[in-house]
């Protein structure tokens, strides 16, 4: 089971003839979303995601801030401490203590850093008081190759009823971006120069599209190449007949 097996429900049947059935939640999805924040820069993306942890720690709101690798969650860390916010990091160099991490991420004011894989399938658990101020908040600092993986993340909130709220805050110099729609991020970074409230918008959503749409592709193309070869492989080494 997987909350975000619809988008690859062709792949799934083509792969493994297995069917993809939608399953309603136990309780209505609280989940809301506070939209993206495009800026042109890595350096003021990482200044805005700590402003904005400052103020979600005012109204004593845990904050979970998810990032794409561990250097980049070390970066941001030093960022944190120079502004005096406490937190924690979980990535691969705390695995041991994993599930403790995530587990205590949802208590009041707790701001968390972690890489997309540390602590999946770990429910993160609200204090009362937590769910009446909003519940935990998630902030997406890098869009991924995957769309599946954006949504596991943001879905580390509002979990079985609670309240919560996740937001995208990323730059025009992530590695999605200049990989994959390297054109359209120039024509995004000048609009941004001037008018920064459409680049957050509409631009940002076609960008995004794009660059995703051209890595999803890419990377389900390898995987079909792969099974074509393991086909070919099997059927060489195979052997059949009766013995004499």
């Amino acid at each position: 089971m997987t909350g975000t097996a619809a988008e690859i429900s062709t792949e799934l049947q083509e792969v493994y003839g297995l069917e993809v059935v939608r399953i309603p939640t136990h309780r209505g999805v609280q989940r809301r979303n506070v939209g993206v924040y495009l800026c042109r820069t890595a350096e003021e993306k990482w200044r805005k995601v700590a402003a904005h942890v400052r103020e979600l720690r005012k109204l004593g709101r845990p904050v979970l801030i998810g990032t794409r690798s561990v250097e980049a969650s070390e970066q941001l860390s030093a960022l944190l401490n120079s502004h005096g916010l406490g937190h924690t990091v979980l990535n691969a160099r705390q695995d041991a203590e994993e599930a403790a991490i995530v587990a205590a991420a949802g208590e009041a004011g707790r701001v968390t850093v972690a890489t997309n894989m540390a602590g999946r399938g770990t429910d993160i658990r609200l204090a009362q008081s937590i769910v009446q101020s909003g519940g935990l908040h998630v902030v997406l600092t890098e869009f991924h190759e995957s769309a599946r993986i954006d949504r596991q993340l943001f879905g580390r909130c509002a979990r079985q009823g609670d309240p919560g709220s996740f937001e995208a805050i990323v730059s025009l110099e992530d590695e999605l971006f200049r990989r994959y729609a390297r054109v359209l991020a120039r024509i995004v970074y000048a609009i941004a120069l001037g008018r920064p409230e459409l680049a957050s918008g509409l631009f940002c959503r076609l960008l995004r599209w794009l660059a995703q749409h051209s890595a999803e592709n890419r990377n389900l193309a390898a995987r079909r190449q792969t099974m074509k070869q393991d086909a070919k492989l099997e059927k060489a080494l195979a052997f059949a007949g009766a013995p004499e």
